[in-house]
């Protein structure tokens, strides 16, 4: 079993950024997170990986409202933020699924 890339810090992006409340960021990531682990588990099956990556972009969908009432929003540097992490987080397991599909149930 492989770790995940200890010196790729998850959306940084938007950390930086003070439009993004960390708190939110921090639910994005965790969303992230529950992918990380799968494939630290060894989990390889695309199709398990990739029910996986839709329940974390829903939940991540279900977090545009919180984003709103708190004057930010899921935007496009936030889409590029957590497109690029997911991506990354693919090809550092070897998971042979395009970043378009892996994300395709957004709604941001």
């Amino acid at each position: 079993m492989k770790a995940f890339d200890p010196d790729y810090k998850l959306l940084d992006e938007m950390y930086q950024d003070e439009y993004y409340p960390d708190f939110l960021v921090d639910k994005v990531k965790d969303a992230l997170q529950k992918i990380i682990d799968l494939l630290e588990n060894g989990e390889t099956d695309t199709e398990v990986v990739q029910e996986t990556l839709d329940e974390a972009v829903c939940a991540i969908n279900n977090l545009q409202e919180e984003f709103d009432e708190n004057d930010s929003e899921i935007e496009t540097v936030a889409r590029d933020c957590i497109g690029v992490a997911v991506a990354y987080i693919l090809e550092w397991f070897n998971i042979p699924i395009d970043t378009e599909d892996a994300i395709r149930e957004r709604d941001w």
